[in-house]
């Protein structure tokens, strides 16, 4: 999760009004709903630039992308075969999305179906 940090001084009185506009922002990141034909548009970008690895000769080809309607944000990327996605490439589409969309402060979910 990317958590932002801020530094304060109760004693000289610095930056306490900023840690409440910090988060306001994250409030409004975790509520934000993005529409899926521009969630397609750009994560279909991402996607072919680096495509996930091919386990045992098997190509993943994630087909469809749409934001799942949860208290956080939540996405279901469907596929041929989503048991062959691993971690590290879930969490690079976790930071192509938190890149292109600013979800700083909120954690993201990331479910592979299958099409």
């Amino acid at each position: 999760m990317d958590v932002p940090i801020i530094f304060t001084s109760v004693i000289n009185k610095q930056r306490i009004h900023k840690v409440l506009e910090e988060a306001k922002r994250v409030y409004e990141n975790r509520k934000r709903k993005i529409p899926t034909a521009k969630l397609n548009e750009i994560m279909q970008e991402v996607v072919s630039a680096y495509p996930p690895p091919s386990i045992k000769g098997k190509f993943v080809k994630i087909k469809y992308i749409t934001q799942l309607a949860t208290y956080y944000p939540s996405f279901a990327f469907f596929c041929n075969l989503p048991q062959y996605v691993k971690e590290p490439y879930k969490r690079y589409l976790e930071n192509k999305l938190r890149e292109h969309f600013d979800f700083t402060g909120t954690p993201i979910q990331i479910y592979m179906r299958k099409k």
